[in-house]
């Protein structure tokens, strides 16, 4: 197979321009919450998994703390989370839903519903395409832990 360099050949760019479609499809319905996607999947993390360290959130959303602490800042000026110094280790933040933050998942319990009816596409072609991604970037990140970039690459 010859490597061609069309960009409508490239699976990246297919990835980037399905997650840039899917976010902005959520928009119209996470303005109705006051939130942002990427505020969203905080909230939806801190719903399931509880209260978290700003590390713990880093890694179960695979974002750096540059990225996620402004999203974290926002959320706590809307009242939806609490940040706190740990009382155990100071330099760790923990994060915590307030009682408006766990009040605003049942107005988001419908998001996903919602977000399935707006697509043409089976549930069992959604679960594989879905199945399909999380192989992907799990053979990527394997890839990457065994062929470190050399020292001084670029």
């Amino acid at each position: 197979m010859v490597a061609s360099l069309r960009i409508d050949d490239q699976m990246c760019f297919a990835l980037y321009t399905a997650s840039r479609t899917m976010t902005a499809a959520y928009r119209p319905l996470l303005a109705d919450l006051g939130i942002t996607y990427p505020q969203y999947l905080v909230m939806l993390a801190l719903w399931e998994d509880g209260p978290s360290s700003v590390g713990q959130l880093c890694e179960r959303l695979s974002l750096d703390s540059g990225t996620l602490s402004p999203l974290l800042k926002r959320l706590e000026a809307t009242g939806y989370i609490t940040r706190q110094r740990s009382m155990a280790d100071e330099r760790r933040v923990d994060i915590a839903l307030t009682s408006t933050g766990s009040r605003l998942r049942e107005r988001a319990v419908c998001i996903p519903e919602q977000m399935f009816a707006s697509i043409d596409m089976s549930m069992e072609d959604a679960m594989g395409l879905k199945e399909a991604l999380q192989r992907l970037t799990t053979a990527i990140l394997a890839h990457q832990n065994s062929n470190p970039p050399a020292e001084g690459a670029h």
